[in-house]
């Protein structure tokens, strides 16, 4: 059995750092994790090729090489995904599909033309699927409401990707969080019971990375990577020991709720294990949304002085930001603003609340008669809510325009990221030093003439990189990274500002005709 592996386009989005990657010669932040996991669950007698369309676009030589086509990806991903799905049927082909958006919203891919929908997680149910194909069947929907034993997943195929045109590679430690956000679908796609793999399992993943030849960073992408605080220690215990006995050839970042700043223990070994960077679900500085939106974790301790504590220990903080909640006072993108500032975020991902598929946002909306039909579903940072909220649309669409805008002006980027910094805690990794490559010395040569040279922000850019140097020098390189960063988001705040606009001009052409229940106020 010959496997085409497609995995669709992403549009322009806040984490496809485009201008960033282009300074490195790279074309994607992180591969599809998902499809090489898949590829290592079917049976290995089959043969397999692998085309991320966000690198380049599927062969002809490939499409007739298939006997059978699978696709997967997420929401945002929607448009690429249904064209891929038609392609396929046109040039006659058996298609199967899975992953996040099929599994939330089946009904699309049936209607796409899928011939196979694999739902749920494909441990269980890629079997099921074996079966069927080996019965000759033709079609088929096969799901699970029964969660997986991941310590028996097998190491994801890595040698099906094209190593070199990706930033970072993905590994996965746990699926599932404990926590009860509304608006979440992690809870409803992996549950809330947090499973792990086994540390002889993770490290045999690494491994497997080190003896291709990778040497650049790792991102664990569990939703909540502290979500079983005892496995994860004992994970990162021996993830120590493999970093020390391999001269730290990867850095890491992940994805964490809040109390991991509690953690004292927690937050040392990471940072001995060379993690940097931590993705935080802070949504918003205002309590009584929080609350309302179930977000409990994130009211028993101080934000800001969690993030400040999580800096200071050696973790640059990643956070998301959310406008749009229900009950929400005007000013609410001010407040977050406001809040990224104090706290030194770097790096701010703000939108505006969106209804996915099944959550219990979704359903509660739905009863109250609050979802819009037109609803979009390639949720992204540029895309208008897809619900009435308690306050009107272009209220909430105007702050978020000016908040975004204001956010990722260069000065104000550059200004935080320069206090974030400055108190980061050094890194406790004793990393080889190596002459860098001459594509990263490229790199940092355009961003010093960009930011440091051309740009108004010259002067502050020389004296910032300065005081860096002379008051936490192990830092620099890291801080510069970040600084390039803003390449892309300089660029993307121009795309959420078009897109958001011309979006809701067409809201409100359309708002006459909208017949919505009466909308609570709490």
């Amino acid at each position: 059995m010959k496997i085409l592996l497609i995995y669709p386009l992403f549009p322009p989005t806040f984490w496809s750092y485009e201008k960033s990657l282009e300074l490195v010669n790279r074309k994607v932040l992180l591969p599809p994790l998902g499809l090489i996991t898949v590829a290592a669950i079917l049976p290995q007698d089959w043969e397999f090729k692998l085309c991320d369309r966000n690198i380049r676009a599927v062969t002809e030589e490939e499409w007739n090489w298939a006997d059978l086509v699978i696709i997967s990806g997420m929401i945002v991903q929607k448009p690429d995904l249904i064209a891929q799905i038609q392609e396929a049927k046109q040039r006659g082909k058996l298609v199967a599909v899975g992953g996040a958006y099929p599994t939330s919203v089946p009904l699309d891919m049936e209607q796409a033309g899928a011939d196979f929908l694999i739902l749920d997680e494909g441990e269980n149910t890629l079997p099921e699927f074996v079966e069927a194909l080996n019965r000759g069947e033709t079609q088929g929907i096969f799901r699970s409401s029964e969660k997986p034993d991941i310590t028996l997943t097998p190491i994801p195929r890595y040698d099906l990707l094209e190593l070199d045109a990706y930033d970072s590679m993905s590994i996965q430690f746990s699926r599932g969080c404990p926590f009860q956000c509304e608006f979440c679908d992690i809870i409803i796609l992996y549950g809330r019971k947090p499973r792990t793999k086994t540390p002889f399992q993770l490290l045999k993943e690494l491994d497997y990375l080190y003896q291709l030849g990778w040497r650049r960073g790792v991102f664990m992408v569990d939703d909540n990577f502290i979500g079983n605080k005892r496995n994860v220690k004992n994970f990162l215990r021996q993830l120590k020991v493999w970093q020390i006995e391999h001269h730290f050839p990867f850095r890491f970042n992940t994805e964490a709720s809040v109390d991991l700043a509690q953690d004292d223990e927690l937050m040392d070994l990471m940072v001995e294990c060379n993690f940097d960077a931590v993705f935080l679900g802070i949504e918003t500085p205002d309590e009584d949304s929080l609350k309302l939106t179930k977000k409990f974790q994130n009211t028993r301790h101080p934000l800001l002085e969690t993030v400040d504590k999580m800096i200071r220990k050696g973790l640059r903080p990643m956070a998301g930001f959310i406008i749009g909640f229900d009950g929400e006072k005007p000013g609410a993108a001010t407040r977050i603003i406001d809040f990224v500032e104090e706290a030194a975020i770097p790096t701010a991902m703000f939108g505006m609340l969106q209804a996915l598929p099944n959550t219990a946002l979704w359903e509660r909306l739905e009863k109250e008669g609050r979802l819009l039909a037109n609803n979009k579903q390639d949720i992204n940072q540029s895309t208008l809510m897809n619900f009435l909220p308690t306050r009107p649309i272009e209220e909430i669409a105007a702050e978020y325009i000016e908040a975004f805008w204001k956010l990722y002006d260069e000065e104000m980027f550059l200004e935080r990221t320069y206090r974030c910094f400055l108190k980061l805690g050094a890194p406790r990794a004793k990393v080889d030093f190596k002459w860098p490559a001459w594509v990263d010395l490229k790199a940092l040569l355009i961003i010093l003439w960009r930011q440091g040279i051309k740009r108004k922000t010259r002067w502050k850019f020389w004296l910032y990189f300065w005081n860096i140097v002379r008051h936490n020098s192990p830092v620099w390189e890291h801080y510069l990274t970040v600084c390039a960063h803003n390449e892309h988001f300089l660029e993307y705040r121009q795309v959420v500002r078009q897109e958001i606009e011309n979006q809701l001009e067409m809201f409100l052409q359309q708002k006459a005709q909208l017949k919505p229940h009466p909308v609570p106020v709490n």
